[in-house]
């Protein structure tokens, strides 16, 4: 058994981190079933790679700041040796091409059906609809990237990690504040009923920052391709902050899965290691573990300290620095070079030493997940190391 129960609550991975331990349990008594995988840490009243599922209600707190954050891979026909031969090039043109960092806004304008979305109405989001759409197709900061890397048959892949931009973090902010949620770590989550109104527009605005955070994504992966002269053959695509209606044990429930990303039989996934190291695509398997996870698994590697604690505390006005942090530039740069990964931006609060190994955290799911392909990173793009992250989940 690759898990261990804390009530009836099953814990996957070494719970190394007692306050998700205790978040995860905080939530269990607001809801129908519960589950953590083993990428778990500290989250906003409900911990990163914690599954909460709810019977005609919805979580916001469970949902996040970052709502419809998620991984999309795509398959290139470009060469593998021209992309190693051209990895400076092809990274130096991401980021003159690709918009990264908090609050950036899109050098082209995107335009897309769902924004003729009759949700925009609502009193949430309404307000939101002009930055939206100068966003749309942005990256964002914080663990947010855009990847090159080459499989086990020597093929190309793109791929991106971010979700609804400033919409979403701006639409669950105004979510948590209508409902009087406390904004402290270890709060009670907000739990909407689905038969009251405040609950039925969450559940229209997430969906709707749902169809906004897959656009974003298609749009960056079908720019990227364009960009280097590629067909997209296949593509990955999933969310992991986000809440499904589904059914388990006969029962329809509303399961709200936070930094986790669904994984039923044969349903495939893109999940992200640190920016040192393998990704992978992997697809659910039907299993007794599965089924207590509620056919969910990893959305990544999961840290193993804080961004304080990698990068420092830092004075957000004056740049000075208030206390050392564990990693430094040159130790995140040692690590890169031996992975031959072209860097650009970045800062030492994404190291690879700042997270788990994904190896060691599939190999916690490895009863209910299939490994397909394996892709190893020649390229990340991220943030520059001057931008501050304001999300929390």
């Amino acid at each position: 058994m690759s898990y261990r129960m804390h009530g009836d609550i099953p814990v996957w991975g070494e719970p190394t981190d007692p306050g998700a331990l205790e978040q995860i349990v905080r939530c269990r008594a607001t809801a129908a079933r519960a589950a953590m995988m083993a990428d778990h840490h500290l989250g906003y009243a409900v911990p990163i790679g914690g599954i909460v599922a709810y019977r005609d209600a919805i979580s916001p707190s469970g949902v996040g700041y970052d709502i419809a954050c998620g991984n999309k891979a795509v398959r290139l026909d470009l060469p593998a040796e021209e992309a190693r031969r051209r990895i400076g090039q092809i990274m130096d043109a991401i980021v003159a091409n690709i918009s990264f960092g908090i609050g950036h806004t899109n050098d082209v304008r995107v335009d897309h059906e769902l924004f003729d979305d009759p949700a925009w109405k609502l009193e949430a989001i309404a307000p939101l609809k002009s930055i939206a759409r100068s966003q749309l197709g942005t990256v964002g900061g914080g663990n947010h990237y855009v990847d090159v890397f080459v499989d086990e048959l020597e093929r190309v892949w793109i791929g991106v990690h971010f979700g609804s931009r400033g919409f979403g973090f701006k639409t669950a902010t105004w979510f948590l504040r209508r409902g009087h949620a406390s904004e402290a770590i270890h709060a009670e989550p907000l739990v909407l009923p689905l038969n009251q109104g405040l609950g039925q527009d969450y559940l229209e605005c997430m969906r709707l920052a749902g169809r906004y955070a897959y656009a974003g994504r298609d749009w960056v992966c079908a720019r990227i391709a364009e960009m280097l002269g590629a067909r997209v053959l296949e593509e990955v695509h999933n969310h992991h902050n986000f809440a499904w209606s589904e059914e388990h044990g006969g029962e329809r429930l509303w399961v709200v899965r936070k930094g986790a990303t669904p994984a039923w039989p044969g349903q495939r996934g893109f999940v992200g290691g640190s920016m040192g190291e393998d990704a992978v695509i992997l697809e659910g398997v039907d299993h007794e573990e599965a089924v207590r996870s509620l056919r969910s698994t990893v959305h990544g590697a999961g840290r193993v300290m804080s961004r304080n604690a990698a990068r420092g505390r830092i004075d957000r006005r004056t740049g000075r620095v208030l206390s050392p942090g564990i990693i430094t530039r040159a130790a995140m740069e040692e690590w890169i070079a031996r992975a031959g990964v072209a860097l650009r931006g970045a800062d030492v609060d994404e190291a690879p030493q700042a997270y788990k190994r994904l190896a060691d955290v599939l190999g916690h799911h490895a009863p209910s997940i299939r490994i397909i392909h394996r892709l190893r990173p020649i390229g990340v793009a991220m943030a520059g190391r001057d931008t501050v992250d304001p999300y929390r989940d």
